[in-house]
């Protein structure tokens, strides 16, 4: 039984991984608003009926390969970094979006690249909420509420990825990755209580 479970579970990965696949390979090649839920069967070699199963129609396509994506994203998030390394994957993250520059142009076409950058916001601001608030609750004494921090942070990170790739990427994403978090970091670091002299005395108390 656990061993029937696992194969149909595994079917069903591949299927949904494929009709994701799918769409996205659809957007760059037409336009978004000409795309039907037919395409994307057909792309994918699936059926009407499987398609129905695991989606709604291709928004809920499109919506849930991003939202598998912010997940990713949130689990590299290391607040604790702040002022020390790159706590957020910047780097990682604009590398990833530079491959898929041609599908950010096709979904720009349509408009929709607003409604998936608004959709990334909330998603953040929800999932580091807890973040936050596991520091605080850890003894930590934030200066802002959590709420707000991961909304500020949900919105820096957007706002940095929108204005790179509305610009043609005129920067490569390690100089994004360092610019974001000089800028970024400080504020993060000051929230969480830390300075950098405590900064100091913690990388000397680790050598010794």
């Amino acid at each position: 039984m656990h061993k029937t479970q696992e194969k149909t579970d595994r079917r069903v990965d591949r299927t949904v991984r494929s009709l994701r696949s799918a769409l996205i390979e659809l957007i760059q090649e037409k336009h978004y608003d000409s795309i039907t839920v037919q395409d994307i069967i057909d792309h994918a070699n699936v059926g009407r009926s499987t398609f129905y199963t695991h989606f709604r129609d291709k928004e809920d396509v499109l919506v849930g390969q991003w939202k598998g994506f912010l997940e990713r994203l949130v689990a590299n998030i290391v607040l604790e970094k702040a002022g020390e390394s790159g706590f957020t994957p910047m780097r990682g993250l604009m590398e990833h979006l530079k491959e898929a520059h041609a599908l950010y142009r096709g979904l720009a076409r349509s408009g929709k690249n607003d409604r998936l950058f608004a959709v990334g916001t909330s998603y953040l601001a929800e999932h580091l909420e807890p973040k936050f608030a596991e520091l605080a609750a850890s003894g930590k004494t934030l200066s802002v509420p959590p709420a707000v921090c991961a909304h500020y942070l949900g919105i820096q990170i957007f706002a940095f990825l929108k204005w790179w790739l509305d610009q043609n990427m005129p920067y490569t994403p390690a100089e994004m990755d360092r610019m974001f978090h000089e800028l970024v970091g400080p504020g993060i670091m000051h929230v969480l209580g830390r300075t950098p002299q405590t900064l100091v005395m913690a990388r000397a108390s680790s050598i010794y």
